[in-house]
């Protein structure tokens, strides 16, 4: 009698991406990258945030002379590991004509990796969870709406870390 191991399934870990754009038709690029995610090989898609607009930000803060953002959250599951799911998110950046001139430059698309699973690391090409991540209510709005018991790995409840970057306010 041949005796076989069974398959095991394997391990995903949760994930919170944060996606924009400025430039070009923002929504539909952003509809887009969403449906690339859902083709990601090994990671679902289990939520997506309404989009929201907001005011770009640039090395020197608030640039109201810009165009605007339009940012949601996309929570998934994935079985990659984290640079493996960084390489394809840039991928997805890259094929939506995504230019990496400046550093917080306009841009037709940018997924962040918010946080993977509870995985802290200060890794220079990929820090987790995002590392500023706690200072935008571009990202922790719409984060709560998907996920109104969102916590941010080392930093806290999302809901905490929204009332006090409003100060102290709802």
């Amino acid at each position: 009698m041949i005796v076989r191991d069974p398959v095991r399934p394997l391990r995903s870990t949760s994930v919170v991406l944060a996606i924009g754009a400025n430039l070009g038709d923002r929504r539909a690029t952003l509809e887009a990258a969403v449906d690339d995610l859902r083709r990601t090989p090994g990671t679902i898609v289990d939520a997506v945030s309404t989009l929201i607009e907001s005011v770009a930000v640039t090395l020197d803060g608030a640039d109201e002379t810009a165009p605007r953002y339009l940012n949601g959250v996309v929570l998934a599951r994935t079985v990659l590991d984290a640079k493996s799911l960084l390489a394809a998110t840039q991928r997805i950046e890259d094929a939506h004509g995504r230019v990496r001139a400046e550093r917080w430059g306009s841009r037709t698309l940018d997924i962040d990796i918010i946080a993977f699973g509870d995985t802290q690391s200060d890794d220079p090409h990929l820090t987790l969870p995002h590392p500023r991540a706690a200072e935008r209510l571009f990202v922790l709005d719409p984060w709560l709406e998907v996920d109104p018991a969102a916590v941010l790995p080392g930093r806290g409840p999302v809901a905490e870390l929204r009332r006090v970057l409003v100060g102290g306010a709802g």
